[in-house]
């Protein structure tokens, strides 16, 4: 028996604001025991923005790190290793 939604198309509408996308510098996570809570920040002091809150599942969690991981390393393979940024010294800045 096949797995339900496999294989199945599914059309995904975006106004053009959501399209265009926001530049995040910093991204803070929190989470309970059914989920959890993904900020993305853009910091440039003395003020920050919340440019996007991102609330899920622990399991659908654990499929974006692994999403995640899979798409660095085919990244590191085409253009080569990233050195990691190095974390921001200090208290986070306020978010406004």
């Amino acid at each position: 028996m096949d797995q339900p939604n496999q294989g199945q198309q599914i059309n995904i509408k975006a106004i053009d604001e959501i399209l265009a996308g926001k530049y995040a510098n910093m991204m803070q996570v929190a989470h309970t025991k059914e989920e959890f809570v993904l900020d993305f920040m853009n910091i440039l002091p003395p003020q920050g923005i919340l440019n996007a809150r991102v609330i899920t599942s622990p399991g659908h969690m654990k499929r974006i790190i692994k999403a995640l991981q899979d798409n660095m390393e085919k990244y590191e393979q085409a253009f080569g290793p990233i050195n990691e940024a190095e974390a921001p010294k200090g208290t986070p800045f306020p978010i406004i």
